[in-house]
């Protein structure tokens, strides 16, 4: 079975931020352990580098939504996400008091847009097989 149009464009956006991603992260590692690494702005706007691609896979996410014709499709994918959300605000509630009682170790914050990644295909699961 052919896949969809829509699916098809996602499926390149994904692969393109995600390449753009490990080539900005590599980039901007190698560029930081220099000892002529930037200071100041440059290095403000190289540290943010990574996390752009990481902003189009979020973006390629919810233009996926928008680009759904099958509207049962889409009804899926939009309960997807909102699963994945709910199940990432409360873990990473349940985490940050756990910090604050010195139960755990602080986690850097770009792991809450990870953590949400890996919730979409627990989103995916759950919403395919409630349906």
């Amino acid at each position: 079975m052919a896949m969809a149009p829509y699916m098809r464009r996602y499926t390149f956006r994904i692969l393109g931020f995600g390449l753009s991603y490990v080539g900005a992260l590599i980039g901007a590692i190698m560029v930081m352990k220099q000892p002529w690494a930037p200071t100041g702005p440059a290095a403000w706007a190289l540290a943010v580098l990574p996390a752009l691609p990481v902003v189009g896979m979020i973006w390629s996410i919810f233009r996926l939504i928008a680009e759904t014709d099958d509207e049962y499709q889409r009804f899926l994918f939009v309960k997807q996400v909102l699963i994945a959300t709910g199940l990432t605000l409360a873990i990473a509630t349940i985490w940050g008091f756990l910090e604050n009682f010195g139960m755990v170790q602080d986690v850097p914050a770009y792991h809450v847009t990870v953590l949400w990644f890996a919730m979409i295909g627990v989103g995916g699961s759950i919403a395919r097989f409630r349906a």
